[in-house]
């Protein structure tokens, strides 16, 4: 991974603004679908597929590609738009999201979407996933990275932790494998720590031996940097803990729990649309 300079970095930033304006048109072409995870993780998929990742949207089969894993599929949104402005299929097929026969599922799906790694939905399930390719590039002395996107709310699943245990074995090593986990705050049905409290998360990761980074999930050098580190560990699985603002962007959307699962309506998204090219134009003129 080169060096994030300056240039680049202005890039990045103008690239997930623009990510997020297309995830507000997108949801409101769908008329549903997840509108607050999306546009808190806009800045993370934006690093991974224009800095991150080593990939070639021209080969999705490429066998040395870095495998990224979507556990809370349902943000799905965000990973679409970025993926088709990395040129896996054309930015105007963004608006058959959650039709009738289109590839763009409301939960991604395998065999459906050239470079989309595996088909999510049952939420608590990544991790594992995530570690079956991790140990099986390992076996076969293959030397890309994984890398598995979660959120906090699977947390809760007990199956979650089942992997987190089973990759901080020792005897596994599963350092191709890092965790980026949303830490958004919130679910369908409210804020994570009243519905059913996850920390300390740092504290119960470390315990099961995994290498711990804790970050600003908006900021791209925290996260860069994080990648970085966790590419450097080589005794145990990393997991970034990217603290997010749900709704990312847009006032109204920011930190309500109540955007988790719904979409915007034409006056919403009009409203967030402009709160969102306001914005992209404070990001061009700070790095003027």
């Amino acid at each position: 991974m080169e060096p994030l300079h300056e240039g680049k970095l202005k890039h990045l930033e103008e690239k997930a603004n623009t990510i997020r304006e297309k995830v507000i048109e997108t949801l409101l072409e769908a008329g549903s679908g997840h509108s607050a995870g999306p546009l808190g993780m806009a800045d993370i998929f934006t690093a991974l597929y224009f800095h991150v990742l080593r990939h070639d949207p021209k080969k999705p089969d490429w066998a040395d590609r870095d495998r990224l894993i979507l556990s809370n599929g349902h943000i799905c949104p965000v990973r679409y738009v970025a993926m088709a402005y990395a040129g896996y299929f054309p930015v105007e097929e963004l608006k058959t999201l959650r039709k009738l026969n289109t590839r763009l599922q409301g939960h991604p799906h395998r065999s459906a979407l050239p470079g989309v790694e595996t088909t999510s939905g049952p939420l608590g399930s990544g991790i594992s996933q995530a570690i079956g390719v991790a140990l099986a590039a390992r076996l076969d002395n293959k030397k890309h990275r994984v890398y598995c996107i979660t959120s906090d709310g699977e947390h809760q699943e007990g199956n979650t932790w089942e992997a987190i245990m089973f990759a901080g074995k020792m005897k596994h090593r599963l350092s191709n494998l890092t965790v980026i986990l949303d830490r958004n705050n919130i679910q369908i049905d409210g804020y994570t720590e009243n519905v059913m409290p996850l920390e300390p998360l740092r504290d119960k990761y470390e315990k099961f031996s995994w290498h711990v980074i804790e970050i600003d999930g908006h900021s791209m050098v925290q996260f860069t940097d994080a990648v970085a580190e966790a590419s450097a560990i080589y005794e145990k699985p990393t997991v970034i803990i990217a603290h997010t603002i749900p709704g990312k962007g847009v006032s109204f959307m920011e930190r309500d729990f109540t955007w988790h699962g719904k979409p915007p309506n034409k006056e919403e998204a009009e409203k967030a649309l402009t709160e969102l090219r306001t914005l992209g134009q404070r990001i061009k003129s700070e790095h003027e």
